[in-house]
């Protein structure tokens, strides 16, 4: 499986949904937008985003993982029960889904990679695509 699902919804923070997607594409991965609806959002800076899917229609078992972004858009996403029955599903199977806070750039915890701010992107894209290579 070499599908990662990133999540969108209105003010998404622009940096931590595209840098992410372009890393991705480059190392060979399927990175599709997913939102609540399939519709577009705008960016916390007013980058568009146009979702490739709903979260009702993307298939979790097609998913290597999940990439849930910052800005205001992870309040909206969280809501939504369809979301996280998405988030679940992955996660279940051994996907990226789910965080625990800390204070460091990039944080590998069994199936989850996290990153803090935008200044973090370039370490937090190496681990990530370290993280799938190894468990794909």
């Amino acid at each position: 499986m070499r599908k990662i699902a990133i999540l969108a919804a209105a003010e998404y923070e622009d940096l931590e949904v595209w840098y992410p997607k372009l890393r991705l594409e480059a190392s060979g991965f399927d990175a599709p937008l997913v939102g609540v609806e399939k519709t577009k959002y705008a960016g916390k800076w007013g980058y568009p985003a146009l979702a490739d899917h709903s979260s009702d229609e993307i298939d979790a078992a097609s998913l290597a993982g999940v990439l849930a972004p910052g800005g205001w858009a992870p309040d909206k996403l969280r809501r939504d029960n369809r979301v996280l029955d998405l988030v679940r599903s992955v996660d279940s199977a051994g996907g990226n889904a789910g965080a625990e806070w800390v204070d460091e750039a990039v944080v590998v915890d069994r199936n989850i990679v996290s990153s803090l701010v935008p200044k973090d992107l370039p370490a937090f894209g190496e681990a990530m695509v370290d993280w799938l290579e190894r468990h794909r």
